[in-house]
């Protein structure tokens, strides 16, 4: 048997056991409505549309936030009912039930009940909950206890009841700070063109001269965005035919005997005035619909009633039932509903007053809210809704809601501005540039040091407002940028839950960052997800402030991990958590401190869940970091007459290596030849192929570098030997993954450690050398250890720390122990055991 609506196919034998709903039942059984967050249109292989059940070859939507994918032309018709991720200002629930998405599952699923596989790549089949990861079949899942704990990683995961967020008027994407510059958001327009095209792909117009193809609109929205369903029909059929076709292309399983198809001229879309022929065509052709002049399109109109069976859904959540059904006729009103709904619900004592009636529309993209006037006539509501779309009448809701006074907080970090200003002069900038109104603006936090301010709205259309201008506002030739943060309610973590915050850089690693935004999206809470695109790391921080214990995760190469543990460092005064632990998910070239603490050399697909796992059973270890203070003593090169003035002293913090000479030098070209031809430096092999070219340029080069500068090391001078680079080393990994000092014992130095708060000097003698200890044939030359240096430049010198190169006027470098030390996580071994057997 085969569902002529969506497609689904059963056995004889099976159908007793069906327990899927058809997609035009499906959104009367969602409880809470939630839209989906859906990007841009890609392709999805041996994935199926969640609508049609048909597979996915042409490109197609795919929600960021839960696992549903769907056709362009099926998207209106998608089920609002997406992870619900955090409370929306008027839902407070504790306990979280299991969020059963369909079909997609890899062929070597195993159900969690009768342990036989349940995934498929032929057929949309099998259950998994969203949240923590289980999967059934269809048959099975009804028996699995509906409470769900979020499974293996609900330690790590913040949970929906302590995220707080005012979302009404800003898409799902601003929600979840999902950039646009790459998610550029189809507005519904392309939808119409999506709709007709994959309509028509379906239908295929058929050549048959029996049949006839039709264009189907749902009602005057449709008409007026030309956004049209195909059926095809027999020639000959009657209305009845037609009309049951009409439904069921837009997942309708109303009875059709309410229904009635208009045609339409070009004069009909201005006037609205659509004129009926059906009643003349029953008594003159006997029942068919077609004469030789009657148009190719047609409306579908709902007839009118007297009197009509509505559902009531109760918004606070605590009843029993789901909802309960009341009869209205012409002259029920909004009050006369809201008087016999409410002792059905057992709150006959309850004053009328203290209550409203919500008419919410559940689109695939945005559920809308509106309060129905309590004189409102709702059969004439009901009347006026399916003129519009009968779909949209198929999607709409009606809740009764206690009235509460619900305070709007929105909440949104405000970067780029001008740094260490007070909180009246942001305002005032603010004020200036952004025109903000102050009684419903204010702001909360600032960040001096990083020129940020966190703002909170009290008014919906204000906080949309300032979110669009500041996208468009620079300051001091800077760019503001703006995101939506959530709030974070600490009270309500239970106690045992240390969440993961989790940075991810998507620029890094050849664009693998971009999935692995998606994976862990999908795996944890979005709210714990950010992209360090978009607006650095400072925004994740802030969220989890208040947090009394976190994990961060960091993916991305060393660079990104240097600009996280930096932010780190200069919010840690104002976090609860202020020494949170920071593991690694290496994405760059070097990736030397992901060697180091055994996250490995560079991300190459791993399973991501496997990768949270890691985490949660990773190892806390100590690593010191360093502070470089750069004082130029003469001005920089091309000062006119040498009379301009030094550079002003300059600070960077290091945590793996800092290079002067011919390493920093090889940087440098590096990094000038990326900057030149960035679109070619996405994959390692290249970028280390650029790195022995630019090597083998220098082969001839000799430098005396050691004639060039002077060492001190705790207050005493150490003479240098003759070498053409200076290598100050922290961690055991150097230039991806080179061991610089060696492994074999000396005695006049201590063993190193990454937390022994010492440093390792070290002198390689040329390019050559370099490329023996990259091979592992010799290590560089030991040349000091200690806590203090002072190297004093006497000409110009490439200079690079960690990674990031430079070229250092004449003067004075400082490095010295940065703070306390950081808590990384360390990969266990035995993980590593397991997964290597």
């Amino acid at each position: 048997f085969i569902s002529t609506v969506c497609n689904f196919m059963s056995h004889e034998k099976c159908l007793k056991n069906v327990k899927i709903p058809c997609s035009c039942i499906a959104p009367s059984l969602v409880r809470v409505p939630v839209a989906h967050c859906f990007g841009p249109p890609g392709h999805y292989k041996r994935k199926f549309c969640t609508v049609c059940r048909k597979s996915l070859e042409s490109p197609a939507f795919r929600c960021e936030v839960c696992e549903l994918h769907v056709h362009t032309d099926c998207i209106l018709f998608a089920c609002s009912d997406c992870r619900q991720c955090h409370q929306d200002g008027h839902q407070d629930h504790d306990t979280y039930h299991h969020h059963w998405r369909e079909g997609n599952l890899s062929s070597s699923a195993r159900c969690e009940v009768c342990k036989k596989t349940c995934g498929s790549s032929e057929v949309l089949s099998g259950m998994r909950c969203e949240w923590c990861g289980i999967m059934a079949h269809a048959a099975c899942y009804i028996i699995v206890t509906p409470e769900c704990t979020f499974g293996r990683l609900r330690n790590m995961i913040l949970p929906p009841s302590c995220v707080q967020l005012f979302s009404r008027n800003f898409s799902k994407l601003h929600c979840f700070r999902i950039s646009e510059n790459l998610q550029t958001e189809s507005d519904e327009d392309d939808d119409v063109d999506g709709s007709t095209q994959g309509s028509a792909k379906d239908v295929q117009i058929s050549t048959d001269s029996s049949k006839q193809t039709l264009k189907i609109f749902d009602g005057n929205d449709a008409v007026k965005r030309n956004q049209f369903r195909l059926i095809s029909v027999p020639r000959i059929a009657k209305n009845e035919e037609v009309v049951e076709a009409a439904l069921r292309a837009y997942y309708i399983n109303d009875d059709q005997q309410e229904y009635e198809l208009q045609t339409f001229t070009q004069q009909a879309l201005l006037s609205d005035d659509v004129i009926n022929r059906n009643d003349a065509a029953e008594d003159s052709n006997l029942g068919s619909v077609f004469r030789e002049s009657i148009p190719e399109a047609w409306i579908i109109r709902a007839k009118p009633k007297d009197e009509e069976v509505i559902r009531i859904y109760p918004a606070w959540l605590k009843v029993g039932m789901a909802y309960v059904s009341l009869r209205v006729n012409k002259d029920s009103t909004t009050r006369t509903v809201i008087k016999e709904v409410l002792p059905l619900l057992g709150r006959q004592m309850d004053c009328l007053q203290n209550f409203k009636l919500v008419e919410v529309l559940m689109g695939s993209k945005q559920v809308q809210r509106m309060v129905l006037d309590n004189q409102e006539l709702i059969l004439n509501r009901l009347k006026d809704i399916r003129k519009t779309s009968i779909r949209q009448m198929n999607q709409t809701r009606f809740y009764i809601v206690e009235n509460s006074k619900s305070i709007v907080r929105v909440n949104l970090f405000v970067g780029g501005l001008p740094p260490q200003l007070s909180s009246e002069e942001y305002t005032n900038i603010l004020k200036d540039e952004l025109a903000i109104k102050t009684n419903v603006v204010s702001v909360t936090h600032v960040y001096q040091a990083q020129g940020a301010v966190v703002l909170e709205i009290s008014c919906f259309s204000e906080a949309e407002r300032i979110y669009m201008l500041v996208k468009d506002t620079t300051v001091n030739d800077k760019p503001l940028n703006a995101v939506v943060i959530p709030e974070v309610t600490a009270s309500k973590i239970p106690r045992n839950c240390c969440p993961l915050l989790v940075f991810v850089n998507p620029k890094s690693g050849g664009l693998k960052g971009r999935d692995l935004l998606y994976s862990f999206r999908k795996l944890l809470n979005p709210h714990q997800v950010f992209e360090l695109t978009n607006g650095g790391p400072l925004p994740g921080f802030h969220t989890f402030s208040k947090v009394p214990s976190f994990r961060v995760l960091v993916c991305g190469g060393d660079g990104t991990v240097g600009w996280v543990l930096g932010a780190l460092e200069e919010i840690r005064h104002k976090l609860v958590c202020s020494e949170p632990s920071v593991a690694i998910l290496p994405l760059g070239t070097g990736n030397d401190l992901g060697r180091v603490l055994r996250w490995g050399a560079g991300y190459s697909g791993e399973d991501p869940y496997s990768i949270l796992v890691s985490v949660d059973e990773a190892d806390d270890v100590l690593m010191d970091r360093w502070t470089i203070l750069l004082d130029a003593e003469e001005p920089a090169e091309g000062a006119e007459n040498g009379v301009a003035e030094p550079e002003p002293p300059k600070i960077v913090q290091m945590n793996n290596y800092c290079g002067l000479g011919i390493d920093a030098e090889l940087s440098l070209d590096f990094h000038h030849a990326r900057e030149e031809e960035p679109g070619k430096f996405n994959s390692r092999f290249h970028n280390k192929g650029v790195y022995v070219k630019v090597g083998l340029q220098k082969i001839s080069h000799t430098r005396n570098l050691h004639k060039d500068i002077k060492l001190q090391v705790d207050q005493h001078e150490v003479e240098l030997p003759s070498i053409e680079g200076l290598i100050f080393i922290n961690i055991p990994s150097w230039g991806s993954g080179a061991d610089l000092w060696g492994s074999e014992s000396d005695n006049r130095f201590e063993k190193p450690r990454i937390d022994d708060g010492l440093l390792e000097v070290v002198g390689v003698t040329g390019v050559v050398h370099m490329g023996q200890v990259q091979g592992g044939f010799r290590s560089g030359i030991r040349i000091a250890q200690g806590s203090y240096f002072r190297v004093t430049l006497l000409k110009p010198i490439p200079v690079q720390v960690d990674g990031e190169p430079w070229i250092q006027a004449p003067g004075q470098i400082i490095i010295s122990a940065a703070g306390p030390k950081v808590h990384m996580l360390k990969k266990s071994k035995q993980k590593q055991k397991k997964t290597g057997s």
